[in-house]
C-alpha cells in the first residue's frame, strides 16, 4: 500500500496508544488487537479454509448478520471467521456461537495484513459496508482471494470521488464484486470506472424482520406501556438527545418513556435518572408491577431493546446530534414512526422515511415538541406514520438472499 497511506496507519496507532491510557474503550480494542494472532493459532484449524466476515462494529455486525445465518443454515459444513475493528462489536459478540471464532482485526499494515491471511487461509473475504483497509485489501486481491463487499453506499462527497482521491480507488478495485445499496452508489462507482457492482439492497431489512419474528418478552416494559395512551421508547440515546427528550417527557405526564443508552454503564443510568423528574425504575431492578407503578424506565443491559421497540408507540432513535443516527429500521418494523436529530443524511433509510411520512427529524427543541405534540395528538396520524414505517421495511426485504445465492452459486 501507499506509503504515506501507512505512515497514516502508524500515526493512528500512536494516537491511540496515548488515548488508551484515558480511554477504556481504546484500550480493550488495542489489548484485544495483541492477542489476535494468538487466539487465531489456537482457534482455526490449520487444514481449513475460513469465510472471513469482518464488520467494524455492533451495528455493521447487525447488517452483516443475516448472511452468516443463511451460511450456517444452507452450508453448514463451511468454517467461518468473524472479525471487528471496534470493542462495541467485539465485547457484545465475542462469544457468537454461529461462527468458528471470533477476533479483533490487527491494525492494517503490511506484516498484520499477511500475518492474518496466512494463518486464517480465507476461501472468500466479506466486508461489511464501510471497511477499506488498504493493506487487507491489497493482500487479498494479489492472492486471488475472493472479496466482497455487502450493504455498501457511497455518497458524492466520499474521499474515493475526489480529485486527490487516487489511492482510495485502488482499494475499491480490490473487490471482486460490490453489493450496494442503491443505484446512486452504483452511478457514482461507475463515474470512477468500477463496474462490477450490483444493487442488491440492505441486508439490515431482513435482519430486523428476524427480530419482529422473534420478540423477547419484557415483562417490565410490557407492564409500563399498558399505563399510559402513548410510550415512548428511546434507543441508544446519547446526552444530546435527553436534552430534548427529558424535559418534554417531565412535563407530559400522559407519557411513559422507556430509554436504552447507548452506553450503559452507571455513570450514564444515574446522569438519565437525575434528569427524569418523574418516577423512575431500571430494568433489570424491577418487577412489572414496580414497572407499571413508574413513568419511566431505563434500560440498564444490552440485547434488549429491539424488541422492547415492541411495546412503544413512538421511536426515538439517538445519535442525531453526533456522529450519526443509529439504526432505525429495527424500531421501524414494529410499525412505529421514528423521530431523530439532524445528522441523518448517511443513512437511506432515514430520508426514504421521512418522505414516507414514516419518520420525522428536528433540529431543536421547539420542532421537537411540535412533532410529538401532533402526533400524540391524532391517533390516526400516529397510526398512519406507523404503517408507513412499517410498509417500507416490508418493502424492502431480500438483499440477503440476492447475495447469498450470487456469491455461493
Amino acid at each position: 500500500m501507499n506509503p504515506i497511506y501507512n505512515f497514516g496507519i502508524r500515526a493512528y496507532a500512536l494516537g491511540a496508544r496515548l488515548l488508551a491510557t484515558r480511554k477504556e474503550k481504546v484500550r480493550k480494542m488495542l489489548d484485544g488487537q495483541r492477542q489476535t494472532f494468538d487466539r487465531l493459532a489456537a482457534m482455526l484449524d490449520p487444514s481449513c479454509r475460513y469465510i472471513w466476515i469482518h464488520a467494524s462494529s455492533l451495528g455493521e455486525f447487525e447488517q452483516g448478520r443475516p448472511l452468516i445465518e443463511m451460511i450456517r443454515r444452507e452450508l453448514p459444513d463451511r468454517h467461518i471467521l468473524l472479525s471487528f475493528f471496534s470493542p462495541s462489536g467485539y465485547e457484545v459478540r465475542k462469544d457468537y456461537d454461529l461462527v468458528d471464532a471470533v477476533v479483533y482485526l490487527p491494525l492494517d499494515l503490511p506484516k498484520n495484513a499477511a500475518r492474518f491471511i496466512d494463518l486464517v487461509h480465507p476461501e472468500m473475504a466479506i466486508f461489511v459496508k464501510y471497511e477499506f483497509w488498504g493493506n487487507y485489501l491489497s493482500e487479498l486481491k494479489h492472492r486471488n482471494i475472493p472479496t466482497y463487499i455487502i450493504s455498501s453506499i457511497f455518497r458524492e462527497k466520499q474521499i474515493f470521488f475526489r480529485s486527490w482521491g487516487g489511492m482510495f480507488r485502488k482499494m475499491l478495485r480490490c473487490f471482486t464484486h460490490l453489493y450496494v445499496q442503491d443505484e446512486a452508489s452504483r452511478r457514482l462507482l461507475a463515474g470512477i470506472g468500477v463496474e462490477n457492482v450490483t444493487v442488491a439492497g440492505d441486508t439490515r431489512f431482513d435482519r430486523v424482520t428476524d427480530i419482529l419474528d422473534n420478540v423477547k418478552s419484557v415483562p417490565q416494559a410490557e407492564a409500563i406501556s399498558s399505563t399510559a395512551a402513548t410510550t415512548i421508547v428511546a434507543g441508544s440515546t446519547w446526552p444530546a438527545d435527553e436534552q430534548f427528550l427529558l424535559p418534554y417527557f417531565n412535563t407530559h405526564e400522559n407519557l411513559r418513556l422507556i430509554i436504552a443508552p447507548h452506553e450503559v454503564n452507571e455513570e450514564r443510568i444515574c446522569q438519565i435518572e437525575q434528569n427524569v423528574s418523574r418516577p423512575c425504575v431500571r430494568l433489570s431492578k424491577s418487577t412489572p408491577e414496580q414497572a407499571a407503578d413508574a413513568d419511566c424506565l431505563i434500560v440498564d443491559c444490552f440485547g434488549m431493546l429491539s424488541s422492547i421497540y415492541h411495546f412503544g408507540d413512538v421511536a426515538y432513535i439517538g445519535g442525531g446530534f453526533g456522529a450519526g443516527i443509529h439504526n432505525i429500521n429495527e424500531a421501524a418494523v414494529h410499525s412505529v414512526p421514528v423521530i431523530f436529530g439532524p445528522k441523518h443524511q448517511k443513512f437511506k433509510e432515514a430520508a426514504d422515511l421521512i418522505s414516507l411520512g414514516g419518520a420525522f427529524t428536528f433540529n431543536d427543541a421547539r420542532e421537537f415538541a411540535d412533532t410529538l405534540d401532533s402526533l400524540t395528538a391524532d391517533s390516526a396520524s400516529l397510526r398512519a406514520a406507523g404503517d408507513a414505517a412499517g410498509q417500507y421495511i416490508r418493502d424492502n426485504l431480500g438483499a440477503t438472499r440476492r447475495i447469498f445465492n450470487d456469491i455461493f452459486a
